[in-house]
């Protein structure tokens, strides 16, 4: 599954933790890839999102820092039904520095995990890119992030790379990843069109899974949950014959 929980609040504005693993549950997900995470922050009321979902959903997790904010810190996150070996956060580099405004700055990551299930290994890459209106950064963090992921594809592993990249699938941005020997999902076994954003009434496929040669899907379906500004993709995996 492949999920920006909005920061823990739905489209109105109300807490919705409780929804969004119950949606997880729903989906009997056993991998999810969760964008606009609160770890402690104001805006969160304290809570430490991804602990919370771990343990409503029984499931590992891990997190990754792009921005300490609210006394607190924001970012990407992972849920697994099996054992996550390792994590790492990182960083995707622009030049120069996008300034926000009142000359804020919101860096950008991809979140790493090796994970173990039986004897298999899965390589997962979760980012959520920059949501400016060109692609001058998404761009860039794309780059960077398929110089994360070559060398796993070039011995053959098992590697999903996913989130919320703020790119429709004409872009170029979808066109640097999928000429990188990554695999959009939803074009493989998705039904429909895919829009997964705004949660009200979708217009836009911005939220995505893709996976190496060494892994394919049998179906793929844009969930009605209402947990969030988006909803989410499910998507199920199985190894390449």
């Amino acid at each position: 599954m492949v999920y920006n929980i909005h920061a823990g609040k739905d489209a109105r504005g109300v807490h919705n933790l409780q929804r969004v693993a119950e949606a997880v549950r729903s989906a009997d997900a056993d991998l999810v890839l969760l964008q606009e995470v609160d770890r402690l922050t104001t805006r969160s009321g304290g809570e430490d999102q991804i602990a919370l979902l771990a343990a409503l959903t029984g499931m590992h997790s891990a997190f990754g820092n792009t921005l300490d904010y609210q006394g607190g810190q924001y970012g990407i996150a992972l849920l697994s039904r099996w054992p996550i070996v390792r994590d790492t956060l990182f960083p995707l580099p622009i030049e120069p520095p996008q300034t926000r405004a009142g000359g804020s700055y919101e860096p950008r990551g991809a979140l790493y995990a090796e994970i173990h299930r039986g004897s298999d290994t899965l390589h997962v890459f979760n980012t959520h890119l920059d949501a400016s209106r060109n692609d001058q950064f998404r761009r860039q963090e794309v780059r960077a992030l398929i110089e994360l992921v070559s060398p796993l594809l070039d011995r053959g592993a098992a590697v999903i790379v996913g989130g919320d990249l703020n790119s429709t699938p004409e872009s170029a941005v979808i066109s640097q990843l999928t000429e990188g020997r990554l695999t959009d999902s939803w074009p493989l076994c998705g039904t429909g069109d895919g829009f997964s954003f705004p949660d009200s009434l979708p217009v836009r496929r911005i939220d995505y899974l893709f996976l190496s040669a060494a892994l394919t899907c049998s179906g793929a379906t844009v969930l009605n949950a209402h947990a969030s500004d988006h909803r989410a993709v499910n998507v199920r995996i199985v190894a390449s014959p």
